[in-house]
């Protein structure tokens, strides 16, 4: 009788559980079993395995074969199980040392010509790994850099598994020629990254430029919001009729936030990795995404979900990023408030027949919305032709639950002649914006130093009013608002988060009452002669 075993991961969302999986030969007829929940997908490893073996000059063994995966009450799927299935294999047949693969972690489809063929989600079972105290890990040649970024874990990339027997039994390790991909068609070995129908995040169209706010023309009142929404992590919502620039502005928001730190960049790559949407070529993202899904976007393509294990949705691709959702009214009612969750928590749990999982959805979200349904109310020239029931109606869509949690609502005028035609003072870039915005975060980092907060939205009301007071004084309209039911309890705790991220890009030391009044108007959208033409206080 021979045994072996090795280790593998499962990934249950982005989050990863280390596999033990075990090889059992006895005498008997020739069977193959695998146990210990597996999916479709990786039931069929068993032809895989088998035929990438032969092919692979080992010999299959002719005895009775169990396979198990431990432990076996967790769901198990896909074929990055292959490598690990194959080589305990081996090592029970005593093609290679059991000990030799004990404590290694292997991750990687098999083709049946004994490839290594890459998989989605790498990245965070190598975290997994590492986290359970394992620092080997064997994967795909093409998904080594990925698994690299790591540290702390030594990686085998490997290209197929002729090589990596030859690398465990020291013997001379053959030279394998890369197939190369037909020209025009898409390389078929990376056809395992993908999932059908996706594509890299949206703000990654630009290639290595993102777009300009220099080249929005005027609406001085949204850049300041902009600028604000980006230096506190506000949520932040336009209206204004068609043709304004509300999506123009939303687009060169992540343009204004800073760089990802290390550790928001793996948790970032980590769920595009298993969402399938990882840009080649690209192991780690090191900005912030963009995700700007279609107003007719279902529940679980916005929180996640799918049959058997959900998978991550546009709030998790948005993570440490912009979600903007354009023609706000639009979308389900449904799909809206599903929203105001994750909007607090900064994660969402999902719960399916095939198991619960929780995805990071730590967002800023910008909702745009047209004022009516035709889009013209308000304007001069030829007038809405809406019923005012009918405006009403087409707004109440965004609940107030929902709009409560938004702290900055900006209203979005058409430009003039004059904006339009650059015969106003020009306007400043993205660098210059970002330039204040990174300066704000880092004095709100000081501030908040030894806490577990980072920026100013994240701070629990309750430490504003007795940590980091405002100046004396200071939110006397505020609360005068409050007790005239104009503001909710949250919402005077989000005016006050507001009024702090405005004086850090002032320079302040903590608010006054200027600063108050200031967040006040950006949080109503009721002007009260606080921001000046140039959009500044």
């Amino acid at each position: 009788m021979g045994f072996a075993r090795t280790c593998s991961v499962a990934l249950v969302g982005v989050e990863g559980v280390v596999v033990e999986v075990q090889a059992d030969l006895e005498p008997g007829v020739a069977a193959f079993t695998l146990v210990g929940l597996p999916d479709k997908s990786l039931s069929e490893s068993r032809d895989r395995v088998r035929a990438a073996l032969v092919n692979s000059g080992a010999e299959w063994p002719q005895k009775k074969l169990t396979v198990g995966l431990s432990p076996a009450s967790v769901p198990k799927g896909g074929s990055g199980f292959d490598l690990a299935v194959a080589c305990a294999v081996l090592g029970a047949a005593e093609r290679l040392d059991p000990r030799a693969i004990a404590d290694l972690v292997m991750i990687g489809e098999l083709g049946l010509d004994g490839r290594v063929r890459p998989v989605r989600g790498v990245l965070p079972a190598v975290l997994a790994a590492a986290d359970a105290g394992y620092r080997q890990v064997v994967v795909p040649e093409r998904t080594a850099a990925e698994a690299a970024l790591v540290p702390g874990v030594s990686v085998l990339g490997v290209r197929s598994l002729r090589q990596l027997i030859a690398v465990l039994t020291d013997e001379p390790v053959p030279e394998e020629d890369e197939v190369p991909p037909v020209e025009g068609r898409p390389d078929p070995m990376l056809a395992g990254l993908a999932l059908p129908g996706t594509a890299p995040p949206a703000g990654d169209r630009y290639g290595e430029r993102l777009p300009d706010l220099a080249e929005v023309a005027g609406q001085a009142r949204a850049r300041r919001a902009l600028e604000v929404a980006a230096a506190g992590r506000h949520h932040l919502y336009f209206l204004g009729p068609p043709g304004a620039g509300k999506t123009l502005l939303a687009e060169r928001l992540p343009g204004l936030l800073p760089p990802l730190t290390p550790q928001e960049s793996l948790e970032v790559t980590a769920v595009h990795s298993v969402a399938g949407v990882l840009p080649a070529g690209q192991p780690l993202i090191d900005r912030a995404p963009y995700c700007a899904p279609h107003h007719s976007a279902s529940m679980p393509s916005l929180v996640g979900g799918g049959s058997g294990l959900p998978r991550p949705g546009a709030v998790s691709l948005a993570h440490r990023g912009v979600l903007f959702m354009d023609e706000a009214p639009e979308f389900s009612g449904r799909v809206l408030d599903a929203l105001r969750q994750p909007l607090e928590s900064g994660h969402v749990v999902v719960a399916r027949s095939g198991g619960m999982m929780r995805l990071p959805a730590a967002f800023l979200l910008v909702l745009a919305a047209n004022p009516c349904p035709c889009g013209r109310h308000g304007m001069t020239g030829e007038g809405c032709q809406c019923p005012p029931q009918a405006v009403r109606r087409y707004l109440s869509r965004l609940s107030g639950p929902l709009m409560d949690r938004v702290d900055l609502r900006v209203r979005v005028e058409p430009v003039s002649r004059s904006e339009l035609t650059g015969a106003g003072a020009a306007a400043e870039n993205s660098a210059v914006v970002a330039a204040r915005v990174r300066e704000a975060r880092e004095r709100a980092a000081a501030r908040y130093a030894g806490t577990p907060w980072h920026t100013n939205s994240e701070v629990p009301g309750h430490e504003l009013r007795t940590r980091w007071r405002a100046e004396p004084e200071a939110l006397a309209e505020a609360e005068g608002d409050m007790e005239r039911g104009l503001l909710t309890a949250r919402g005077l705790d989000r005016v006050l988060r507001v009024a702090w991220t405005v004086a850090d890009l002032a320079g302040r030391d903590r608010p006054g009452a200027e600063d108050v009044v200031h967040a006040l108007e950006l949080r109503t959208g009721v002007l009260r002669g606080v921001v000046g033409a140039g959009g500044r206080p």
